[in-house]
């Protein structure tokens, strides 16, 4: 737990650090890609599996309309339960443990397309 919260105060102390114009911008098109291989999984992702993902887990459009909505999309790969199967260069992973499901990287550009999607989402509601 203590790791996790370590990995989240890192990730956010990254991300927030920089200004918005240093920031990679995204593409939403590619975000949603994202979304779709590796997301949906356990998210409703909009007009892709409206009967999908799990129950407890929030859909894409909820998580959009958050108002601390940008905060979660930039750091979400810290969060749990996401450390365990996302994957990030450099950042070692929060436990020695197999993942219950199969893992991925992602790089901070995916990262900046997975926003730039949920900014998409947000919008069009």
């Amino acid at each position: 737990m203590l790791r996790n919260r370590s990995l989240l105060a890192m990730a956010l102390a990254m991300t927030l650090a920089l200004p918005a114009s240093v920031r990679a911008e995204g593409d939403a098109t590619k975000g949603r890609q994202i979304a779709i291989d590796h997301c949906s999984r356990r998210h409703v992702i909009p007009d892709v599996n409206p009967y999908g993902g799990i129950g407890s887990t929030p859909s894409f459009r909820l998580l959009a309309k958050r108002g601390d909505y940008l905060e979660r999309f930039q750091s979400f790969y810290a969060r749990p339960p996401h450390p365990v199967f996302v994957q990030v260069p450099d950042v070692p992973p929060p436990t020695d443990n197999p993942a219950s499901i199969a893992t991925f990287e992602i790089t901070p550009q995916q990262v900046e397309d997975i926003i730039a999607y949920a900014e998409k989402v947000r919008a069009a509601e």
